[in-house]
């Protein structure tokens, strides 16, 4: 019978790494300027229901341009042209809104 013989198991040869060049100091990106987020306001208003549906309406047609948007970014939207019209427009603008009843509704008993 044949005796097999076994290989001693192979040891690892340690090689001296080089660190990788570092880039020269003029190379190097300049530091990301990280810039602050806009504190967010949470709010709560009243609203006619025939006008809380032309945001559903807007919603919809916002996502049909391939460009969803929520409720907020609508209405922040709304605000944001509001603010580039002349104190005329405005005015005229504002003449259109009925007066609505603030606060919330009373519940019934």
């Amino acid at each position: 019978m044949a005796t097999a013989t076994r290989k001693a198991p192979a040891t690892a040869k340690k090689t001296a790494r080089t660190p990788a060049p570092k880039p020269a100091p003029d190379a190097q990106k300049p530091a990301e300027v990280k810039t602050k987020k806009p504190k967010l306001v949470r709010d709560s208003f009243t609203i006619p229901k025939n006008e809380y549906s032309n945001i559903d309406t807007l919603k919809q047609r916002t996502a049909l341009l391939g460009n969803p948007a929520k409720k907020s970014e609508l209405i922040r939207a709304g605000i944001q042209l509001l603010t580039t019209l002349n104190d005329a427009q405005l005015r005229k603008a504002l003449a259109q809104i009925p007066t609505v009843k603030t606060g919330r509704p009373v519940k019934p008993k």
